[in-house]
């Protein structure tokens, strides 16, 4: 990638294994499986897709292993004309994700980092330019702490606006927070993160108001079929859901959060990120997998004027 990008994605790639269920397995119950598919995943490789297909410049920063599943998934970056040259290979296993999905589109995750865990301050800094050349930083927590911390300081350092999808939901040192501009959560983490229960809109407001108390910037909830709220200094903004037959949910969150760092990357105000990265996520759980349900922009633009 010769000129600048958009968004810069720092964080986890992994190969996920897909199992259809009739229904989630409750504690030590076996439940017949029927069907079983290989696609690519991970937190980090996700966003980057859905801010690539949302038509950002997007660089990648992270690790695989050094076997043919880091091989494939950097191969699936590359067709997606992301900037790879921030992924490395090292002596570990790829990042893998086992995840049953029930008829209604409900999931269970489990996560095995791998070559993710091995993420660190100085691989962030080692590929300092991608980050610092960025206009939106975007990260998760499937990687350290200590390599988060780094990719939002180099990205503020830069002028990036920076973006933190705190999931799996940790609790964060307050100045890991402070270099925050943007906080993307779902329900259950705002409740988690904010100590307070959220389960509609006003509930998800007034956790982004207790979380923008910690010190984040602006905070955005996303609550599944309620859509999503956001909550800044100078207004809060509730965009509805689109209506739509879920089939797997497992990357409707990723959709929404590249989408939305694409569109703000692109100038996009507050309030039309929130909607394009709402029509992005409904998108996303209609089809099965996690990379492969990410919605190309035409499908978003198409979305949107028809539920207008």
């Amino acid at each position: 990638m010769n000129r600048h990008p958009d968004v810069t994605v720092v964080g986890s790639i992994n190969q996920d294994m897909v199992a259809r269920v009739p229904r989630l397995p409750g504690p030590g119950e076996t439940v017949l499986g029927h069907e079983l598919v290989i696609v690519p995943g991970g937190k980090g490789l996700n966003q980057a897709v859905a801010a690539a297909r949302a038509g950002a410049r997007t660089a990648f920063v992270g690790l695989v292993g050094e076997d043919s599943a880091g091989a494939y998934l950097l191969t699936v970056l590359d067709d997606e004309g992301i900037d790879t040259h921030g992924v490395e290979a090292v002596g570990a296993l790829t990042g893998r994700a086992l995840i049953a999905v029930a008829e209604d589109g409900e999931n269970h995750i489990v996560v095995v980092p791998g070559a993710n865990w091995l993420v660190s301050a100085a691989h962030i800094e080692h590929n300092r330019t991608r980050i610092d050349s960025a206009s939106v930083v975007l990260t998760q927590l499937e990687i350290p702490l200590d390599a988060v911390e780094e990719a939002l300081r180099r990205a503020r350092a830069g002028g990036a606006r920076t973006i933190l999808n705190a999931t799996p939901p940790v609790e964060l040192a307050p100045v890991l927070v402070a270099l925050i501009d943007v906080l993307i959560v779902n329900e259950h983490e705002a409740a988690a993160m904010a100590s307070r229960p959220v389960t509609n809109p006003a509930q998800a407001v007034e956790a982004g108001l207790a979380l923008r108390r910690q010190g984040c910037g602006v905070v955005v909830v996303t609550l599944g079929s309620e859509g999503a709220v956001l909550v800044s200094e100078q207004a809060t903004i509730h965009e509805p859901a689109i209506a739509v037959e879920a089939i797997d949910t497992t990357a409707a969150g990723d959709a929404f959060a590249g989408g939305f760092a694409a569109r703000l990357a692109d100038g996009a105000t507050w309030a039309e990120a929130l909607r394009w990265a709402v029509a992005a996520g409904a998108l996303a759980a209609m089809a099965l997998g996690a990379a492969p349900s990410i919605p190309m922009r035409a499908d978003v633009e198409q979305l949107l004027a028809r539920s207008r």
